[in-house]
């Protein structure tokens, strides 16, 4: 509530008269008081007039024109779609079939299992016939009811309707023909319905219309074609009949393109859908008659790209829907035509070009749909931006959840200090394998990076809080993002190099204690820094090529390129996959079987020497460290790999699992590694115990002469061949052969 406060003093009080609010904020009705993004329909009134809590829904476009159009004809039509006023009354209408309904001059059989049209007074007004077992609309099938007004005859089997079916329906206004399964409709057909203003005629099989079919529909105003087969719209202008048609709707057909004669004659027309159709191509001059135009719906077709000035003479244009199609890329000019726009749909196009010149003359947008969350930043000025978020990230704050601002800074703690205190002591271990010892210190320096990458995180976090939408594309595109992105993959390669390199060096003098493949310090070192090097070739490939990779680290507000979803090139998901589902999978089965058979190995020599209790507990010992090492690893690993998988499956994942992969799951390994491979061994547990009981006996002896301070009188064999022992230790006194196999076998692991 205290940055809320700030925020609303900051820019809500500062007089701005004559200038727009600052990107990413809006303006309390008018520009003298503005507000952050984020505060737009949260249910406080901050503004003072509610202005901040208007616009919450996106009714632009038809809802807006149908409440107009009610607003205006509200008399006439009454309160419902279907159904006019319902007047309580007596049946007026004469003998009725026995399931129908009859309410003054209405008469409603909806599921009546008519085969044919009932037979009542001519005087009806109302005729619902929904339901039923109708099959064709025979010559003057409505003659005889000159009064009919509404006449619904969804939901039933007519495969054919006569060129004189409504012949003498001169008062009809609404007429229902959905849901049947009609394939055509003869020119004449409707030339008697000289009042209609409703024609739905969704989910039949049509698939021709000529103008001819709606001649002397001169009071049109709605026309449904939803859902049936129709190949192509007429070369002749589509409305040469229908002087006062308003709404025109023609989804889900199979209309390849549209020509500049099409809609010449629809300059009425103030909503046109056409989503769901096989569109490609669209006349330079399609539109150029629909002035009055108001929604423009042409999503889910297949247009790769179309000329900004096919929008020049929409003057009126609020809503603006072009989701789903293949675009290549929007021009930058490509809405400078539509400046009345409110509502902007651009669902599942990948825009390589955006850039905030796009939108930034639409001064009215007040809705936004991206296929990104990040490209909102492109549009700061919009009250709603949708999605407002991909999981990591919000408008408002970097990390979206209050829970990750915390575990950034609690794991990136724990980690950096960890590793820190690992690297600090290590070197005072009295360890006989100093070469073991370097590589430990290797994989704490690895996962150090880990930490410092949460900390840089943490605090861009805290940096752009309350306002990350100015700053988010910056921030993605920037060199530091890139940095710490490489720097974090970086950490989790070499982790994972060196976690492999451990592992095999401990498999092999496990499993095979006699033979002579101690490694020398030569080699160790040289594969020390070969790892790093590899570390580093990974990390910095996708930073060598941006044509190639694209902005391979900045498809999200954490900068680590996990890619759940398609990045913006084939390369860097092709890239990302060998990453992941290459050389990680690769190293965690590595480590699996390993650790696997070290275990069998360690439990066949004690099996040879049962008798021995005090080695089948250290066996039990070692098989809870062995658990715990592979446990974490594949709490670490397997949910990135599943990952890997579901978006190659094209699998759409939540943002939310993807952020707590980064900042929670990932670093597991980086936490926890001090602790398994230096903090819970035995060598540092006794060092510890020394240092404690060297500490005690300081305090209990005052004289400092006479002091008597422990000395290591141990010793530890971590990781010895066999030959290494010395004849006192392997002397036969105090071993038998099983007892000094189980012996080798153990110190390998427990010694680490």
């Amino acid at each position: 509530m205290v940055l809320i406060s700030w925020l609303i003093t900051a820019y809500s009080e500062s007089e701005q008269s004559g200038n727009t609010c600052p990107l990413g904020f809006f303006p309390c009705g008018n520009i003298t008081k503005c507000l952050p993004q984020f505060m737009h329909c949260n249910g406080v009134d901050e503004c003072g007039n509610q202005a901040d809590e208007d616009n919450c829904g996106d009714n632009n476009g038809w809802s807006q024109q149908l409440d107009k159009h009610f607003e205006k004809h509200q008399e006439k039509f009454g309160g419902s779609f279907y159904d006019s006023e319902i007047r309580e009354a007596e049946c007026l209408l004469g003998e009725v079939p026995a399931k129908c309904l009859c309410r003054g001059l209405e008469l409603d059989c909806d599921e009546a299992k008519l085969r044919n049209v009932p037979s009542v007074f001519s005087n009806v007004t109302m005729l619902s016939l929904q339901h039923n077992l109708l099959k064709k609309l025979g010559p003057d099938t409505f003659y005889r009811y000159p009064d009919l007004q509404y006449l619904y005859l969804q939901h039933n089997k007519i495969k054919t309707v006569s060129v004189n079916a409504f012949r003498g329906l001169h008062n009809l206004t609404k007429l229902y023909l959905s849901h049947n399964e009609i394939t055509t409709l003869k020119p004449g057909v409707f030339q008697d319905l000289h009042t209609l203003e409703w024609l739905v005629m969704e989910n039949n099989k049509i698939n021709r219309i000529s103008p001819q079919i709606f001649r002397g529909l001169k009071s049109l105003i709605l026309l449904v074609m939803l859902n049936n087969f129709l190949g192509r719209l007429p070369d002749k202008p589509l409305c040469q009949y229908m002087p006062k048609l308003n709404w025109l709707d023609f989804e889900g057909n199979y209309i390849p393109n549209l020509k500049n004669t099409t809609f010449s004659t629809c300059t009425t027309l103030t909503v046109l859908v056409l989503r769901k159709n096989r569109i490609l191509t669209i006349g330079d001059n399609t539109f150029s008659s629909l002035s009055r135009l108001d929604e423009l719906d042409l999503a889910n077709n297949r247009i790769e790209a179309f000329s900004p000035t096919l929008l020049r003479d929409m003057k009126e244009l609020s809503q603006l829907n072009i989701s789903y199609n293949p675009m290549q890329k929007i021009q930058p000019d490509q809405f400078d035509y539509v400046l009345t726009l409110k509502s902007l749909s651009l669902e599942g196009i990948e825009i390589p070009n955006i850039q905030r010149r796009m939108f930034m003359p639409l001064k009215n947008l007040t809705h936004i749909y991206f296929k990104k969350f990040q490209y909102c930043g492109f549009a700061p000025h919009v009250r709603n931006c949708k999605p407002n978020t991909d999981g990591i990230s919000s408008l408002e704050n970097l990390l979206a959840s209050i829970v990750q601002r915390v575990f950034v800074w609690v794991v990136s703690v724990a980690t950096c200090f960890g590793n820190i205190f690992v690297i600090c002591t290590r070197p005072y271990i009295r360890s006989e394998n100093k070469l073991h010892a370097m590589c430990i210190i290797s994989l704490c320096c690895a996962d150090c990076l880990m930490g410092m990458y949460l900390f840089v995180i943490g605090y861009y976090d805290v940096k752009y809080r309350g306002e990350y939408n100015k700053n988010a594309q910056a921030w993605m595109d920037s060199t530091q993002c890139r940095l710490v992105g490489s720097l974090a993959i970086l950490s989790t390669e070499v982790s994972v190099l060196l976690l492999t390199y451990l592992t095999l060096e401990k498999y092999i003098c496990i499993v095979y204690p006699f033979r002579c493949l101690k490694p020398g310090k030569c080699r160790t070192i040289t594969t020390l820094i070969l790892i790093w090097i590899i570390g580093f070739i990974i990390a910095f490939i996708p930073l060598s090529n941006e044509h190639i990779f694209h902005n391979y680290y900045g498809t999200n507000g954490v900068c680590f390129p996990l890619h759940s979803e398609k990045p913006e090139s084939t390369a860097a998901q092709i890239y990302s996959v060998i990453i992941f589902l290459g050389v990680n999978l690769a190293a965690f089965i590595i480590i699996v079987f390993s650790y696997s058979s070290m275990f069998y190995s360690i439990h066949r020599t004690a099996i040879m020497a049962t008798e021995i209790h005090n080695h089948i507990k250290k066996e039990m010992t070692l098989a809870k460290r062995f658990f715990f090492i592979v446990f974490t690893d594949a709490l670490c690993w397997i949910p990135i790999f599943i990952l890997k998988l579901l978006s190659l499956l094209q699998v759409v994942i939540p943002g939310s699992i993807s952020s707590w992969v980064v900042i929670f799951i990932l670093p597991i390994n980086s936490a926890l590694n001090p602790i398994l491979y230096t903090i819970t061994t035995r060598p540092f547990k006794e060092m510890i115990s020394q240092i404690w009981n060297n500490y005690k006996q300081r305090r209990s002896i005052g004289n400092k002469s006479k002091q008597k301070v422990y000395s290591s009188t141990f010793f530890w064999v971590e990781m010895w061949p066999l030959q290494d022992i010395s004849a006192e230790i392997m002397g036969p006194g105090l071993y038998t052969d099983s007892e000094v196999s189980v012996a080798t076998h153990a110190t390998g692991l427990s010694y680490a």
